[in-house]
C-alpha cells in the first residue's frame, strides 16, 4: 500500500512540476508588457525615470502557484542602480507603485470592489489629482472605496462619506455620513484649510468639485 502511495505522490508531483514549468513560462511571456505598463502610469504620476525588473527564479519547492520565487527590483532616478522594491522606494513612491499595480492588474481581475486604505500617503499637489484620475478610470470597471485626507482625491469620488467619532456617554462611536454637495464643498474646505473655512477655501473647494 505504502509504495502504492508513493507511486500515486510521484504521479501527481509530475503534474504539478509541468503546471508550474506552464505558469512559469506565461510569467515570463507577460513580465515585459506589465514593466511597460507600470512605467507609463509612474510616469503620469510624476516618476518619468521609474524602472522596473521583474526577477523570476523557478525553485526546488512548490508553493501555492506555482514554483517561482519573484523578486521586484525598481530605480525611481535615472543613474540609479536597480534595487529590491522594499528596500529602495520612499513612502510616497510605495503608494504610487501600489496604485499602479493595482491599477493594472484591474484590468484583468474582475474584483467587484477595491478599497484603498490612505494610499496616497507622502502624495500632495498635482500627483494627487493624478491619482485620483486612475482611480477613475478603474471605477469604471469596479466599485472603488477610498480612505482618504487629500481634497484632490476625495473630490473626485461620485459620493462622498465623511468618518467621524462621537463621544456617547462614556463611550467613544465612530459614524459615517453621506455629505451633500453643499457638505461636500465645506468639507473639502477644511481639509484645503483647517476647521477656519475661508472664502478662498470655499471657491477653491467649488472648482476642484466641478
Amino acid at each position: 500500500i505504502i509504495k502504492e502511495k508513493e507511486a500515486e505522490i510521484h504521479k501527481v508531483q509530475q503534474q504539478l512540476h509541468q503546471l508550474a514549468i506552464e505558469i512559469h513560462q506565461n510569467r515570463l511571456k507577460v513580465i515585459p508588457s506589465l514593466s511597460a505598463q507600470l512605467e507609463q502610469i509612474l510616469q503620469q504620476l510624476g516618476m518619468p525615470n521609474a524602472q522596473f525588473q521583474i526577477v523570476l527564479n523557478l525553485l526546488e519547492t512548490f508553493s501555492s502557484n506555482g514554483k517561482d520565487e519573484i523578486t521586484w527590483l525598481f530605480s525611481a532616478n535615472k543613474g540609479s542602480n536597480l534595487g529590491e522594491l522594499k528596500k529602495v522606494a520612499s513612502g510616497g513612491e510605495m503608494s504610487r507603485i501600489m496604485l499602479a499595480i493595482k491599477s493594472v492588474l484591474s484590468k484583468y481581475t474582475k474584483l467587484p470592489t477595491i478599497i484603498f486604505d490612505e494610499i496616497d500617503t507622502g502624495i500632495s499637489g498635482e500627483v494627487a489629482n493624478k491619482m485620483a484620475e486612475i482611480m477613475q478610470q478603474m471605477a469604471a470597471n469596479m466599485q472603488v472605496i477610498t480612505i482618504t485626507h487629500l481634497p484632490q482625491i476625495a473630490a473626485k469620488g461620485a459620493h462622498q462619506f465623511k468618518v467621524f467619532k462621537m463621544d456617547e456617554l462614556d463611550i467613544t462611536k465612530t459614524q459615517i455620513r453621506k455629505l451633500s454637495k453643499e457638505e461636500r464643498i465645506e468639507e473639502l474646505a477644511e481639509m484645503l484649510g483647517g476647521k477656519s473655512i475661508s472664502a478662498s477655501a470655499i471657491e477653491h473647494a467649488k472648482q476642484l468639485l466641478s
